[in-house]
């Protein structure tokens, strides 16, 4: 006998419905499943940690009032990434730093301490060299590379084509490529 698999879009309309009736432990799944990559997509949009942290409870807050509404045509996660996505754009349109005119751009698993270093200087290279590409750019990037969303969940958080969105992941890694040649030259040992 073949059971009935429940798809994720399934099991996250059962969860929000235990959410609107009121179930705290579904709620704090919610939270611990998914305030995370709210926050995090919200900082590399805004490169603000207080700001991240108010558009991904601003978030949340529009989640919970949809709660009770909650129909199964999508993941929470991609609910949540677009909500959080647009909240991000409507704040940077109000401080006039986004246009929707911009051109669609097994070894010992335990690292040591100066590795532990290393990797953290290297991701706030990354983060640096982030904050330094077009906004659009940044999000396609930050949705499919951070945020392991697919080329076409990603496409649909942000309201674009996939061919847009490819076009924009493909400008946003040659200037990221750009931007840490000198960090990679530098970790490889070259002088220049």
């Amino acid at each position: 006998m073949m059971m009935h698999k429940m798809s994720e879009i399934e099991k996250d309309a059962k969860l929000m419905q235990e959410v609107a009736d009121g179930n705290t432990s579904a709620s704090r799944m919610v939270v611990d499943l998914h305030l995370g990559r709210a926050y995090r997509l919200a900082l590399r949009i805004l490169g603000d940690k207080s700001l991240a942290e108010d558009m991904a409870q601003e978030a949340f807050i529009k989640l919970w009032k949809q709660a009770p509404t909650w129909q199964a045509k999508a993941q929470i996660k991609t609910w949540l990434h677009r909500v959080t996505h647009n909240l991000c754009i409507d704040y940077l349109r109000a401080q006039k730093r986004y246009s929707d005119d911009e051109v669609p751009d097994m070894e010992d698993p335990r690292p040591g301490v100066l590795e532990l270093k290393a990797q953290q200087q290297l991701g706030d290279k990354v983060n640096e060299a982030l904050q330094k590409l077009p906004v659009r750019q940044r999000i396609a990037i930050s949705l499919v590379h951070f945020e392991e969303c697919g080329n076409i969940e990603a496409a649909a958080i942000m309201e674009i084509s996939v061919d847009a969105l490819e076009s924009l992941l493909a400008r946003g890694r040659r200037k990221l490529k750009e931007l840490l040649l000198p960090t990679r030259r530098l970790m490889d040992g070259e002088e220049k």
